[in-house]
């Protein structure tokens, strides 16, 4: 089945459409074993409408939706997490560890959020928050496993993007879903079956050395994909983990070179992330025009440049990876 929000892969994997600011920035991940279900990530609170829609075009109860899984509690990653609780009376929210007490009690969560965006403008692209209760929540630090009808799957600390971040390893597809952990392809920028990927370094939590880490982490299971919240699956994953690696440093150098500049760091940094990933996109091959191209990454630039200057201004010492 593909239609306008869902697209099916093998083994009981869809990504359905999150809709979150356009078509195919944001997946929400949909697993089935034999009638039962798991959602990984669930975009915002306006994203849940799509998912039941898509639910019920493949005669999924939602009774039998037995998990919702979030890869970390990221607004465009969770805020529609208290939504999905509503309409799946029987399903349990599983979250790292450090992410656990902001579904319970959303206020700090919601309030960070609304210092960077304000009320209105978190209302308008997040809508509803509510607290879930704690009877309804599992835990799953690191190496922990669910069992979804039979399919296992195991949980893996993975830092760097977030201190609150999980990979979910599926043994059935020897896939992982990685969040924002193994960066973001969007799929507007495929080149005959080659995918570009970069790293998302959103603010706050920003660590290029645990970044490097849980990639090579990822990369020791030798999985076949990699099931990206932004945009789903991906290929060619020695390929990436180098790239990625790459790009992580570059990022750093970029940051360390505007360090001194003062006020000036955002709009160095900006340009300087923009120049970065157009050379890069260039020289994958891409064929989009360039302002196509700027107008796809423009939020991400934006974001990643925060990121960066939120890790400057850590007091830690930062160092390269050797």
């Amino acid at each position: 089945m593909t239609s306008s929000l869902v697209t099916d892969f093998e083994h009981g994997i869809s990504a359905i459409d999150a809709q979150f600011h356009r078509p195919n920035r944001a997946a929400i991940h949909l697993l089935v074993e034999k009638g039962m279900a798991a959602l990984i990530d669930t975009g915002t609170s306006f994203s849940i409408p799509g998912v039941v829609e898509s639910l019920q075009q493949k005669n999924i109860k939602t009774k039998n939706v037995a998990y919702i899984i979030l890869t970390h509690i990221h607004l465009d990653h969770a805020g529609g997490a208290s939504e999905c609780m509503r309409h799946f009376p029987n399903a349990k929210l599983v979250v790292h560890p450090r992410g656990a007490s902001h579904m319970i009690n959303p206020a700090r969560l919601i309030a960070g959020a609304m210092s960077v965006y304000g009320e209105a403008e978190f209302k308008r692209v997040y809508g509803e928050i509510h607290p879930i209760d704690a009877d309804r929540i599992i835990e799953a630090p690191d190496e922990s496993r669910i069992d979804l009808n039979g399919r296992s799957l195991l949980f893996l600390d993975t830092p760097g993007h977030a201190r609150h971040h999980n990979c979910i390893y599926d043994e059935q597809s020897q896939s992982f879903f990685t969040g924002d952990t193994f960066g973001v392809s969007y799929r507007e920028l495929d080149v005959n079956g080659l995918e570009f990927v970069f790293p998302t370094t959103t603010p706050v939590q920003f660590d290029p050395d645990a970044a490097h880490a849980s990639i090579d982490r990822i990369m020791q299971f030798q999985p076949r994909h990699a099931y990206l919240t932004h945009y789903s699956r991906i290929g060619n994953l020695i390929h990436h983990a180098k790239n990625m690696h790459n790009l992580i440093d570059a990022h750093v150098d970029i940051a360390q070179q505007a360090k001194a500049s003062g006020e000036e760091r955002q709009t160095i940094i900006s340009t300087a992330l923009q120049a970065l990933l157009l050379q890069k996109i260039s020289q994958h091959g891409c064929q989009l025009p360039q302002v196509d191209i700027i107008n796809l990454l423009r939020s991400d630039i934006k974001l990643n440049t925060q990121g960066l200057i939120h890790w400057l201004d850590q007091p830690t010492e930062r160092f390269k990876r050797l």
